[in-house]
């Protein structure tokens, strides 16, 4: 196929704008070039998007409420993101409830962390101390295609050892208390797999990496400011977009210099239509998609009661007791079963962002993982695992919206199955997102790439895979080798 079939109507046509969309969008404009994106929705965003779910004046994140990657992405950092909204940075970036009352807390603060965490601080400290301080290595090694040489080998070694241990069964064997592993396992847990594992491992290492070296940002007004800001660069900059339009062929675009498809690899088999080489499509096949989450939204009329007070400056909790116990549960989620007693991800962003509810009201975002394509309403699990933490919390609730994991797909096709990563996140599909290749978002298509969390570095708030794609399209069929300018002057 040749996107290129008559004369241009506009240089590069966007599918989809979720961050990656958006962030591909605002690349290739800023080279210069005129974009049109198209979004099958009547609203833009994708999984960073803010709603009234519940009630009116009660503001839901659709999917995405607290980006950990929102000051580390290389993307966002050029895009001067946090000079152009405002970020909410929490004093303790997550916490983790245990059984009895108490909690583990991880602050921004590397040293109180180490603090507070007894005598496994000391441990906690050699785990990510090396990380910490070269955090911007970390997050130039884990943001793009991992089949590269990396630029700082020593912090990639020291990530890679760090990611060999916890992955495997020596995960417990510098600890000796149940805060600090258990800590560990709640950020490793956000991957949706069974653990241990090095995916998850990694996953873990690098979320908690981020929590100590800038924190886990929370947009004010919630995570549609993010796509607003990359919207109005976009329109600044002569771009266009159209809503409400889905999609359904490539063939049935206008003629462009190039195309970005913010899809997955089974969404790419059915635009191509028969296009792709065979071999290529026969990869597209092979692509996972892993478990999928349940999400419901919460109305309260007050602050989550949390037992262990140290968990109410969060703007992050995981709830699931030990670390056995969040590995039962998520390796149960991994055998196609649901959880007795989930693991739940939690986030309050009114207490870091009042605008979100009415004066002394609060918002509560929490999903759970559950089997692909579940159909089962997880509202009275999750509030049951939060009760067991937080006594008396079913009595603040006002109104509650629920979401299975079918109707995460309903709502965003590329969460197929209800999996908000666009594809399960393991080594080998880290590795070959969707293919083998040094530049996986490039397609065989004649001007045709992937940019969407099924590309590297994979999920999340980042624009990330939409940069990388653009760079790509710039460099081979545009003629532009040097980054554009993304800074907001």
């Amino acid at each position: 196929m040749n996107v290129r079939r008559g004369a241009p109507e506009v240089d590069a046509i966007v599918v989809g704008s979720g961050p990656n969309g958006l962030a591909a969008a605002v690349t290739l404009a800023r080279a210069g070039l005129s974009v049109r994106v198209y979004e099958r929705s009547e609203q833009v965003g994708g999984g960073a998007a803010t709603a009234e779910l519940t009630l009116p004046g009660y503001l839901h994140d659709v999917c995405s409420a607290v980006h950990p990657m929102a000051l580390a992405s290389e993307f966002f950092r050029r895009f001067g993101l946090s000079d152009r909204i405002d970020l909410v940075v929490p004093e303790v970036s997550y916490g983790h409830p245990l059984p009895g009352g108490a909690a583990g807390l991880a602050y921004r603060s590397l040293a109180r962390t180490v603090d507070e965490l007894g005598r496994d601080g000391p441990a906690w400290r050699r785990l990510f101390a090396p990380l910490v301080d070269h955090a911007d290595q970390v997050a130039e090694f884990t943001g793009g295609q991992l089949l590269r040489i990396p630029r700082h080998p020593a912090t990639a070694l020291r990530f890679g050892l760090r990611t060999l241990e916890q992955g495997s069964p020596l995960w417990n064997w510098r600890f000796d208390g149940a805060a600090a592993p258990a800590l560990l396992t709640g950020v490793s847990a956000h991957t949706i797999r069974a653990l241990p594992s090095l995916a998850t491992a990694g996953a873990g290492l690098t979320l908690a990496t981020h929590a100590h070296a800038g924190g886990w940002p929370i947009p004010v007004g919630g995570s549609g400011a993010i796509v607003t800001a990359m919207v109005d660069d976009l329109l600044a900059h002569g771009g266009e977009i159209v809503t409400g339009t889905e999609v359904r062929r490539l063939s049935d675009l206008p003629p462009a210099r190039v195309v970005l498809l913010d899809v997955t690899p089974r969404a790419l088999l059915r635009l191509a239509d028969g296009d792709l080489p065979p071999a290529y499509a026969r990869a597209l096949g092979r692509f996972r998609y892993g478990n999928g989450v349940a999400k419901v939204d919460f109305a309260l009329s007050g602050p989550v009661p949390w037992a262990a007070a140290g968990l109410h400056a969060a703007g992050t909790v995981h709830v699931g007791g030990t670390r056995a116990q969040i590995r039962r549960a998520e390796n149960t989620v991994a055998r196609g079963r649901h959880a007795e007693e989930p693991y739940v991800l939690v986030s309050q962003p009114s207490g870091s962002d009042p605008s979100r509810a009415p004066a002394g009201r609060h918002t509560l975002w929490a999903y759970t993982h559950v089997p692909r394509g579940s159909t089962v309403d997880q509202t009275e699990a999750i509030i049951g695992q939060i009760e067991r933490y937080a006594p008396g919390f079913r009595d603040t609730i006002l109104a509650t919206a629920s979401r299975t994991a079918q109707d995460v797909q309903a709502h965003n096709p590329n969460y197929v199955g209800g999996d908000i990563s666009a594809g399960e996140v393991s080594i080998r599909q880290l590795l070959a997102r969707p293919v083998l290749s040094a530049d996986p978002w490039r397609t065989p298509l004649n001007g045709v790439y992937l940019c969407s969390s099924s590309t590297p570095p994979g999920p999340g708030v980042h624009g990330m895979a939409g940069w990388h794609a653009a760079l790509s399209a710039l460099r081979h069929d545009l003629g532009v080798r040097h980054a554009p300018d993304l800074s907001p002057a």
